[in-house]
């Protein structure tokens, strides 16, 4: 399972469902997917000798940040866009070089599954000299805005006012397994990270 870690909100506008009386929260449910970094692929580190991936054989480090996110749902598909910084480091500084770094974007419903998914690539330029470098990135993704919309029903459950006698008055609807469900449903994340083979991965894991 993917897990975002620094997620932002997406989007909020007038007339977007707001969870409050009778429920014990207060806040927007946007239909812009919330965006953030896919745990553990934030960083990368690359070695001299990929069958050595010790201090001594350290290249080049790199750090995904400063996560942006833009939305348009207006129309019947949702574009939503994610920026992000990367912050490099090398070893030896010696000499100018490039670096290109592949990331990719993955849209995800409901957690765990994995709707789209692209490549790209981001390049970091090192000055002669100079032991960080920085580059920014940008991607992008669209979602069905009736994919993401709540059942009316759905809504209706869950901002129904409840009075004090009622069946169901100290019942929370967000704990309704069918409701549960649609919110799931109804939920995108757009993530991002750097595209990791297997070693890398489990070198993030256990380091």
């Amino acid at each position: 399972m993917l897990t975002a870690i620094a997620v932002l909100a997406g989007c909020s506008s007038e007339g977007e469902l707001v969870l409050n009386e009778g429920v014990g929260v207060n806040a927007v449910r946007s239909r812009c997917p919330a965006v953030g970094i896919a745990e553990p692929t934030g960083d990368i580190t690359l070695f001299r000798d990929s069958a050595n991936p010790t201090q001594a054989s350290l290249d080049v480090t790199a750090t995904m940040t400063n996560v942006r996110s833009s939305c348009d749902d207006s129309g019947a598909r949702i574009y939503a866009e994610v920026a992000f910084d990367i912050h490099a480091r090398r070893s030896d500084a010696a000499g100018a070089r490039t670096v290109t770094l592949p990331y990719f974007v993955t849209v995800v419903r409901g957690g765990n599954a994995v709707l789209t998914k692209r490549i790209g690539q981001a390049t970091v330029s090192f000055a002669d000299g100079e032991e960080r470098a920085q580059a920014s990135a940008r991607a992008g993704a669209f979602v069905d805005a009736s994919a993401a919309t709540l059942p009316a029903e759905v809504r209706d459950r869950i901002t129904r006012k409840r009075k004090a006698g009622d069946a169901d008055a100290a019942l929370d609807p967000l704990a309704d397994p069918e409701v549960k469900a649609a919110i799931a449903r109804a939920t995108f994340e757009m993530l991002v990270g750097f595209q990791l083979d297997r070693q890398q991965l489990v070198y993030n894991a256990t380091r």
